[in-house]
């Protein structure tokens, strides 16, 4: 039986080894000459993810360790997130008591159908809602988490918060490392790979082969011809740095007045960068009608007051903006299983970071990628019984 997946990003590789575990004959294809999507990294000797990419401990994470898929990582030290830092009212300060109070509701539970920022004022008063909300800027990449599902935001905020090790880890050597061991292995099952092949219609195989369909919901909507594979997203400014260190960054500084976000990946993995320098990586999410230069500004002064002085020691710099590459999220009134489903009918099936299915960001694309992979399989399994 044979399977077309569209994609070799994440979610496409991991559905490719899922359907060749099912005995499938797979056969992927990826536009771009090298492999990876989102998941790539820049070229050394400073290694940048596209954004603040990492793995949660969880059941996708299991998945991928499981098959031995994941190349060697590191979680995020406890040490590394006691010296977090926070912007807060303009400087580095100690955030509102509020949010250790909220950390500690655990069995708190939030409604769907109402926005973040109502219900959080409700329970917490509004200085704190506005903290939490912006608190989520790594995860949600949203100028306002405040109009998000409650039940949304505060799962989020829940996970993060949890109770023993941060649950964070990070692979070693850039995703990149991450996409070519997966690859490799894909290949090492008999997975058919093919860079370079834009597909501007679905694959022509033999009649009835199903196709898995991995790209960013706006080229799934091309090239099905299907308007209603839409879904809200982030829109943020991603800025990666290279700095001469001075042995005295913070490992991380969240910004409680604007969502935005700085971590010095470095901090774990030394060799994202040349001896004496480190590897910032910073995101500021966009406001609605703003120009690329007003959020560059926005993100650069909060640069200059979470590391101050690093405009003189910047060896390297990349810029990138972000439109609906951040993952889904899901405003009040709906819940991942509103999103895209993956199954489309008549052996096409979706899969990617704003389907339908369950997790937090790249998990999203992991859970939804497996269950695509395998309703093909059986859909396959039928046509050729």
């Amino acid at each position: 039986m044979d399977i077309d997946i569209v994609g070799g990003g994440l979610a496409g590789l991991t559905a490719a080894v899922a359907g060749a575990e099912r005995g499938a004959n797979v056969t992927l294809y990826e536009s771009h000459e090298t492999l990876g999507g989102r998941a790539r990294s820049s070229a050394p000797p400073h290694i940048a993810n596209e954004g603040p990419h990492v793995l949660y401990a969880g059941r996708p994470m299991r998945w991928l360790e499981e098959r031995g898929l994941l190349p060697p990582v590191r979680r995020m030290p406890t040490a590394a997130l006691a010296g977090a830092r926070a912007r807060y009212g303009g400087r580095i300060a100690v955030p509102p008591m509020g949010m250790l109070w909220a950390a500690a509701r655990r069995g708190l539970r939030a409604p769907v159908d109402e926005d973040f920022g109502s219900w959080a004022t409700g329970k917490f008063g509004a200085e704190t809602a506005q903290a939490l909300g912006k608190a989520g800027g790594v995860a949600l990449m949203d100028h306002d988490p405040g109009r998000l599902s409650a039940a949304f935001v505060w799962d989020r905020f829940q996970r993060a918060t949890a109770p023993g090790p941060p649950p964070v880890f990070y692979v070693l050597g850039g995703w990149t490392n991450l996409v070519e061991h997966m690859a490799r292995r894909a290949r090492a099952m008999g997975v058919r790979i093919e860079t370079g092949a834009r597909v501007s219609e679905l694959p022509a195989g033999p009649p009835g082969t199903p196709v898995v369909v991995a790209t960013s919901l706006a080229s799934a909507r091309s090239l099905l011809g299907d308007e209603s594979l839409a879904w809200e997203s982030g829109h943020t400014f991603l800025l990666d740095l290279g700095l001469r260190s001075t042995g005295r960054e913070p490992s991380v500084v969240f910004d409680l007045d604007e969502g935005g976000f700085v971590e010095r990946y470095t901090g774990i993995d030394p060799t994202l960068a040349p001896r004496g320098e480190e590897l910032v990586q910073a995101q500021m999410p966009v406001r609605p009608g703003e120009r690329r230069a007003e959020v560059v500004e926005r993100l650069e002064g909060f640069l200059d007051t979470a590391l101050p002085g690093w405009r003189d020691r910047v060896t390297w710099r990349r810029d990138q903006e972000a439109w609906g590459r951040s993952g889904a999220l899901d405003l009040p009134g709906t819940t991942w299983r509103d999103r895209p489903a993956v199954d489309r009918g008549r052996g096409v099936y979706l899969a990617g970071d704003s389907v339908a299915a369950p997790g937090l960001l790249g998990e999203v694309s992991i859970t939804s990628a497996v269950a695509a992979a395998n309703a093909a399989v059986s859909h396959a399994s039928v046509l050729t019984a």
